[in-house]
């Protein structure tokens, strides 16, 4: 019997260069690794142009292949279309697990859609401004201005806040317009209340005793909203913004037998 580790999910990278800044690059392979492994690492632009010319370091030392792909026509983004179609050759190879779409763009929502249809996983990367249903349309997404430094985050923590914060939006948001009159599309993603979404995370999770395993309740909360992440609210983990409500939630730490681990659990405060 054979006591080979199973080999990490495999993953392509796909970069939309005109929606993204190679400042993140790093931190942001960085978090792909969680994922997965990069088997393949591509960034698609009109290289010709010098608006792109500071990504020349970044994809040397990364290893990322730069795509050209012409301007045809003015105001018209014929780099969306390369990276949708590199997209679906890779995807019909068979030879992934998953995809990472790095882009604040909607127009790659369906792009997500069909991905997953085909049973991959799909990671999102890209700015707050991402219109919600590209975020809803991904497993996970995650907002690049988190992978900075924390020196030079500008206000990550503000969505955190529960004051005057709507309720969380549904996992399939509708075409509705926004309150400020704008569609999905061109509306910023709403902010995010941590106490009421991790509460009906924990509510649908918990046993007969309202003890909800912490693992249990970070991947429901994935399903409710794909952006949800911790640094969101100033903290790497789950339980620590759980600690962050006393007054809400309750946590406990049961040794596993056997071993130095721990397993968190946590339930809604009674009152």
């Amino acid at each position: 019997m054979s006591d080979a580790s199973p080999l990490p999910p495999r993953l392509a990278v796909l970069i939309d260069a005109d929606n993204a800044q190679p400042s993140v690059i790093a931190p942001l392979l960085a978090e792909v690794a969680k994922f997965g492994s990069a088997r393949v690492r591509r960034i698609y632009g009109n290289w010709t142009s010098p608006q792109h010319g500071e990504w020349k370091q970044a994809l040397l030392e990364h290893s990322i292949q730069p795509i050209q792909q012409f301007a045809y026509t003015k105001g018209k983004n014929a780099t969306d279309s390369a990276l949708i179609i590199d997209a679906m050759d890779l995807l019909y190879t068979r030879r992934f697990d998953g995809f990472c779409l790095v882009s604040s763009d909607s127009d790659f929502t369906r792009l997500a859609q069909r991905i997953r249809e085909e049973g991959l996983a799909v990671y999102g990367f890209g700015e707050r401004k991402t219109p919600e249903p590209f975020v809803a349309a991904c497993d996970k997404f995650i907002y690049t201005d988190l992978l900075r430094p924390r020196d030079v985050r500008k206000a990550a923590t503000a969505p955190a806040t529960r004051a005057a914060e709507p309720a969380p939006r549904p996992a399939s948001p509708g075409p509705a317009p926004t309150a400020t009159g704008a569609t999905p599309s061109e509306a910023s993603p709403s902010p995010i209340d941590a106490v009421a979404l991790i509460s009906q995370a924990i509510e649908e999770v918990e046993a007969e005793d309202g003890w909800a395993a912490l693992a249990a309740v970070g991947s429901y909360l994935n399903t409710l909203r794909s952006d949800f992440d911790p640094r969101l609210f100033g903290h790497k983990k789950l339980s620590d913004v759980l600690r962050a409500h006393p007054k809400a939630f309750e946590l406990r730490e049961s040794a596993i037998a056997g071993t130095d681990a721990k397993v968190v659990h946590a339930r809604l405060r009674s009152g």
